[in-house]
């Protein structure tokens, strides 16, 4: 059975997260292009929040016993593959995926208007994610 809690646990974080970076009014681009503790913690606080939904990610693929995944994307395309996100979502979840590894492994290649329009216009991307968790989850209490 899912660890229910667990995923709970970093679905709050992750909407804790997105609350702090919808608050961050103060960041606008001017500020975001010279101010480093603004923009690291734009970044951070973006890659926590894609490492938590890895992290539920791959808690359901472990526990369902699904496909093991190739890469980071792939592991959003198994949960696509069950059913718990549509194809048109799977996109979305996917360049979270990659835009994760942009931060870790080629960080001095980020560009910041990448980052900045994230920050302004796809939290929301973070939220779709978390309803359809939500949506699995009740499902799992159901059967």
């Amino acid at each position: 059975m899912v660890d229910k809690a667990l995923i709970e646990r970093l679905l709050s974080d992750i909407r804790t997260n997105m609350a702090e970076l919808r608050n961050a009014n103060d960041i606008d681009w001017q500020t975001y292009q010279t101010d480093i503790r603004a923009r690291r913690f734009v970044e951070r606080t973006l890659h926590v929040s894609i490492e938590a939904c890895l992290d539920i990610v791959h808690h359901i693929i472990a526990d369902r016993k699904l496909r093991e995944p190739t890469s980071y994307r792939d592991a959003f395309a198994v949960l696509a593959e069950n059913g718990i996100f549509s194809a048109d979502e799977l996109r979305w979840f996917q360049n979270m995926a990659s835009f994760r590894n942009l931060l870790v492994h080629y960080y001095e290649r980020v560009d910041d208007a990448v980052v900045f329009g994230l920050f302004k216009k796809n939290l929301s991307d973070f939220e779709l994610f978390a309803e359809r968790i939500v949506d699995f989850l009740e499902k799992e209490t159901q059967a």
